[in-house]
């Protein structure tokens, strides 16, 4: 299986962007999946370090091979146009085990109101700018891998790497804050 490394909320800090990319490099991620809110820092935000969106848009396109993406609340249209891999889809879906693992933002699917989901599937999703990993309704796992720019509730700035081993959540530093192995939901809760 592939490397994936997972983050969420660049929120236009060039700094934490360039962070999050070198963290790619250090893992050896063979892909980058974005949760969206990549470039405007969103009206109940303060301005991340050093807000930049013109630069996150170059060091992303640089990538963008490697790159998929789900759309946050704060990514629109207009930023669609200047980046050039996807941005725009409200989730995507992720075969892992035997279970599926459903992809977005937060802001529309989320543990109150969930999408539609099997005994066992994974809903993972930034929006919350904190970090998660906990069961939830008909045995769910809901996981989050935080903030790259902004993380909130004491959290640090971070993101997941998903493996054939399961998931991490480490800091932008490389520290491993948390790892969860893939049967960590109970067979009974399947």
């Amino acid at each position: 299986m592939m490397t994936i490394m997972i983050a969420s909320d660049i929120h236009g800090s060039a700094l934490y962007c360039r962070q999050m990319l070198e963290a790619m490099d250090r893992e050896k991620a063979d892909r980058l999946l974005l949760l969206g809110d990549l470039l405007y820092h969103g009206p109940r935000n303060d301005l991340p370090e050093q807000y930049q969106p013109k630069e996150v848009i170059r060091m992303l396109n640089e990538r963008k091979e490697r790159i998929f993406c789900v759309r946050g609340n704060c990514d629109t249209e207009v930023d669609q146009m200047v980046l050039e891999f996807p941005i725009m889809a409200e989730y995507a879906l992720i075969p892992f085990e035997d279970r599926m693992i459903f992809v977005t933002h937060g802001h529309h699917f989320n543990m109150q109101q969930p999408p539609s989901l099997m005994p066992g599937d994974i809903l993972l999703h930034g929006h919350t700018h904190v970090p998660a990993w906990q069961p939830f309704g008909q045995g769910h796992l809901y996981l989050n891998p935080g903030s790259v720019s902004l993380p909130k509730e004491n959290s640090w700035r971070g993101y997941m790497s998903l493996t054939e081993s399961g998931f991490e959540w480490k800091t932008l530093t490389g520290e491993t804050v948390h790892t969860l192995h893939p049967g960590a939901v109970p067979n009974e809760q399947r």
